[in-house]
């Protein structure tokens, strides 16, 4: 039964989002008098379908997907309401809807984090002997601005920066300490006991409340936050740091969703919610982002294309962009296979 709670939750939270990013190009589809044929959640064989109005609605298979089916979007068309006859603009808008509702999405989810449980800032409550913080001369108290540039407005970015970044590459450190901005350069170094990379600070796991006001302001720095990571992570996919089979699908992330509701039942149900709210902001960000790779397929890929055409002065031709899309689709089909497959031995 337990079993059967979390698979559902899992579905609820990939179907919640999915269903979002498909009404950004849905809203925006009828705001540029595009027809919309069909309204799509899940990939596979059709469970359920019925109509309203001009559109079709449909729930598949496999909840893992969806799609907002626009007239004119992948076939030739001759009415006006078509997707391909309307100007660059209003098409870069149906298009970047869906990423964009993920962003507002994940932000009112953060909204709702923050207010909730606090902030868990970057005051450090102590440094470990040895360590660079402690031989920079940083103390307890100290409150971090920056690591390399980068802004920090949590702890765990902290933790996440220094994971992202080589052992041995020195890291410039703006802190605050008695209203006074200091500097320090330091270099991570692998703790064995941890496994991991420490610069050598502690931080107590303690959430302070915040005036409603700066829960909105803090909102915007989570999905800033969020949006890095993604990005980051990206990066070190390509450079090779990080390879395929550390990527977790829709098996993995129910694993995850599985993993957190364990560990937080035991608190009650408030903890249930607010560790699963995490999750979904973590995930609504990286679809975002995900989405707005320049790739075949993606939103991105689609965008790009727009750009091309905006360039050139003329479209390209339906059947030239329409197999590239395929192309596309049949890499991220193969990516996500390659991906599932690699949870499931992770599970064995």
């Amino acid at each position: 039964m337990v079993v059967i709670i979390k698979i559902i939750l899992a579905i609820l939270i990939f179907s919640f989002i999915i269903i979002f990013h498909e009404l950004g190009h849905f809203l925006f589809a009828k705001k540029c008098d595009v027809k919309v044929n069909e309204f799509t959640l899940g990939l596979g064989p059709t469970l359920v379908s019925w109509g309203k109005g001009e559109t079709k609605y449909c729930i598949k298979l496999l909840p893992f997907g969806g799609s907002c089916v626009m007239e004119g979007e992948d076939e030739e068309s001759d009415s006006d309401r078509a997707f391909s006859s309307k100007s660059l603009w209003q098409r870069f808008q149906i298009v970047f809807g869906g990423p964009l509702f993920n962003f507002i999405l994940a932000y009112i989810l953060s909204v709702v984090y923050i207010a909730s449980i606090g902030v868990n800032d970057t005051t450090i409550t102590d440094v470990i002997v040895g360590y660079a913080a402690d031989e920079a001369g940083m103390q307890a108290g100290d409150e971090i601005i920056s690591l390399g540039g980068y802004r920090v407005h949590f702890y765990s970015e902290i933790s996440l920066y220094t994971f992202l970044h080589s052992e041995d590459e020195s890291i410039d450190v703006v802190y605050e300490r008695d209203g006074q901005r200091h500097k320090a350069t330091i270099i991570p170094k692998y703790s064995e006991e941890s496994g991991r990379k420490l610069i050598g600070i502690t931080k107590t796991n303690e959430f302070v409340k915040v005036s409603p006001l700066r829960v909105l302001e803090y909102a915007a720095y989570e999905i800033k936050s969020q949006i890095y990571m993604t990005i980051s992570s990206i990066k070190l996919l390509f450079v090779g740091q990080i390879s395929v089979n550390d990527v977790s699908g829709p098996v993995g992330v129910v694993s995850a969703i599985s993993t957190v509701y364990d560990e937080s039942v035991t608190s009650g149900i408030f903890y249930v919610f607010i560790n699963l709210t995490s999750i979904a902001i973590l995930l609504s960000a990286n679809l975002g982002v995900m989405n707005l790779i320049p790739f075949p397929a993606l939103d991105g890929g689609r965008i790009f294309l727009i750009i091309i055409e905006a360039i050139r002065g003329k479209k390209m031709k339906p059947e030239i962009e329409n197999g590239i899309n395929l192309v596309g689709f049949a890499l991220l089909m193969l990516l996500m296979i390659v991906v599932m497959y690699n949870d499931i031995l992770k599970l064995i």
